[in-house]
């Protein structure tokens, strides 16, 4: 009987896996820019397609910055923001020294009076943080704490996502012209079937990789792959080109993500609520095709059990 079941489980799930497919993909140079051109198909077994194109500094360049977090090299980058700034700005009374202990650089804080030495380790701590601040902010870090309060550094989705936002504009038009009826919900299935369909690569563990294997959106596309974390950011960033003031947000779990819409759910579908917003819940990932409001067997397990974590993702007025 065991043995039926899981065989039937399997069988049920089956049609998704097949459905969940690219026909075809290629991208070539036309007029300084590259036309991708996409075959899939979709939540109801239906042929689509889809073509545009993105300039080269949206491919090449927009996030040359990125990289995996690397600790020991981001300390000496704000280490060496922290020295330039104490030389513009000398400590009153006390003087810092930068110093190597347990493999780290610290600043060590000297002067002749106790009142003096305590006002300046506060500077130099302030001075820090907020080298730190413009360190990730500038290379697109964060802190991330999982729901199990293990802490790491990850790409901030977030950030790629609005920074991603005005090279996919040109989507827009493109794709409410296919849609026809400019439904939310049709749209973002649209949306939703267009990166199912994108080939997956297995995401790395956030709290370790610190960004190894992420693509941003467009590089995703260029490479015609991307693990969660990347179908994610990129479906995010589509929807936020087409609906600009709709509040979003990206939701982790382990090994995994997914967006949440703030719409209304329909009886039996995904939903959570976070500081006062409903957010409609789907999977970019794939391979299984899920339309909005329906989520893996265990992401809807992750999330009935609390294990996941919310960032908001809503109009920040560029757009």
């Amino acid at each position: 009987m065991k043995t039926i079941k899981i065989l039937l489980c399997l069988f049920l799930l089956l049609p998704n896996l097949v459905k969940a497919k690219q026909i075809s993909f290629s991208k070539q140079l036309q007029d300084e820019q590259y036309l991708f051109n996409y075959q899939w198909i979709d939540h109801d077994s239906k042929p689509q397609s889809m073509r545009f194109s993105l300039t080269k500094p949206a491919l090449f360049e927009r996030f040359r910055v990125l990289r995996s977090y690397q600790s020991e090299f981001a300390q000496k980058t704000i280490m060496h923001t922290v020295r330039k700034q104490l030389r513009k700005q000398p400590l009153h009374g006390a003087q810092a020294f930068f110093l190597q202990q347990d493999g780290k650089m610290i600043v060590q804080v000297k002067g002749l009076e106790d009142k003096d030495v305590a006002i300046a380790y506060q500077k130099v701590k302030e001075i820090e943080q907020e080298a730190t601040s413009q360190y990730f902010k500038k290379n697109y870090y964060q802190l991330f704490t999982t729901h199990d309060q293990q802490t790491g550094i990850k790409v901030n989705h977030v950030s790629i996502a609005n920074d991603s936002v005005a090279d996919f504009k040109v989507l827009k038009p493109i794709i409410l012209d296919t849609i026809e009826v400019e439904n939310v919900r049709k749209v973002t299935n649209y949306i939703l079937g267009f990166v199912q369909s994108i080939p997956y690569s297995t995401l790395e563990s956030r709290i370790t990789s610190s960004g190894a294997g992420f693509n941003p959106p467009a590089k995703l596309l260029w490479e015609n792959q991307g693990d969660c974390d990347s179908k994610m950011t990129l479906t995010a960033t589509i929807l936020r080109a087409l609906m600009p003031r709709i509040a979003m947000a990206m939701i982790y779990i382990d090994q995994h993500a997914f967006i949440g819409i703030a719409i209304p759910a329909e009886t039996g579908e995904m939903m959570i609520e976070h500081k006062g917003i409903s957010y409609l819940l789907g999977e970019p990932t794939g391979p299984a095709l899920y339309r909005l409001g329906t989520l893996a067997p265990e992401s809807e397990l992750a999330v009935n059990q609390g294990r996941y974590v919310v960032e908001p993702f809503h109009s920040d007025g560029s757009y």
